[in-house]
């Protein structure tokens, strides 16, 4: 039994400094006022070079115009995987939408983006209608959209 009780301990110490460490981060989505529908939007993560990493929300609820979210779409692949338990309902004019999402802190300070595409109904589709460094600095710097995106933000 204590051969059992070293083992698991031996075990448990080298899983622990593997844990992945994650800050939580609420990032806020203010649109600006428009005609027409609400907006379906895309925030994820990429690599400096514009490499899709992962999705943190997606606002819309019909995944059948998520391809109207081109950027997002084509590193996603659109697999529901990628965005199953991130989603909720479609932002409308002037509204904003806030949410919280952990990433991991060696994303923080490494070239990640947090980018946006935006899309509405017989409206305009806008690829990185707006993103942002990801990092400790910027924190609560608001950032200007292209498009629907009035304004990004976030904090750690």
């Amino acid at each position: 039994m204590k051969k059992l009780f070293i083992t698991a301990e031996f075990m448990l110490g080298l899983c622990l400094p593997n844990v992945i460490q994650a800050a939580e981060v609420t990032i806020t989505t203010t649109l600006h006022s428009y005609q027409g529908d609400g907006a379906y939007l895309a925030i994820y993560l990429t690599d400096a070079n514009g490499k899709y990493n992962k999705t943190l929300w997606v606002a819309g609820g019909k995944a059948k115009y998520y391809k109207h979210l081109q950027d997002w779409a084509r590193g996603s692949g659109l697999k529901s995987t990628e965005y199953d338990g991130s989603t909720g309902a479609s932002v409308t004019s002037g509204e904003q939408l806030t949410f919280k999402v952990n990433i991991e802190d060696a994303l923080i300070d490494a070239g990640y983006l947090i980018r946006v595409d935006s899309a509405v109904e017989d409206q305009r589709d806008q690829r990185v209608d707006a993103e942002l460094p990801l990092t400790r600095r910027g924190a609560g710097t608001s950032v200007a959209g292209r498009g629907y995106v009035k304004t990004i933000s976030y904090t750690l």
